[in-house]
């Protein structure tokens, strides 16, 4: 598997489908797969066709958060400013405001902050402050 292969982006009509693929470290995000899923969010919100997204992990396996073997091997990429939203995030898109829902598809781990993503803060958006990738993940798990 390459890079390239660490995200999966299908289309099923109006659905997007984002999948972290990187089963060998149970979906754990390094920063190159972080970039890649910021990029797949981003995408997907400016993309006119699609209306809803599905977030989901290969292999059994939601997302067993940070890769933190790549952040202990000093990881660059892995290392983000602090940033408001529509930032890309340590976890890529955790940050993004989106203006879709986002469903959370879990199946197996979901560890620290891809806790977040399936559970995360309460949605506290209005209709001028569309959710984040996490509260809309949130709502959608309630």
């Amino acid at each position: 598997m390459t890079d390239a292969d660490a995200v999966l982006v299908e289309r099923d009509g109006p659905v997007t489908i984002v999948s972290i693929n990187r089963p060998h470290c149970r979906n754990a995000v390094d920063g190159a797969t972080a970039r890649r899923l910021f990029d797949a969010f981003r995408a997907f919100d400016a993309d006119a066709e699609a209306s809803v997204a599905v977030f989901t992990g290969t292999g059994g396996y939601f997302c067993a958060g940070a890769d933190l073997k790549a952040v202990a091997l000093g990881d660059p990429n892995k290392k983000r400013e602090i940033g408001g939203h529509d930032s890309i995030a340590p976890m890529g898109p955790s940050r993004l405001r989106l203006s879709k829902p986002v469903i959370a598809a879990v199946e197996g781990f979901a560890v620290a902050a891809a806790w977040s993503w399936r559970c995360g803060p309460t949605c506290a958006s209005s209709p001028r402050t569309p959710p984040s990738v996490s509260s809309a993940v949130a709502s959608a798990c309630r």
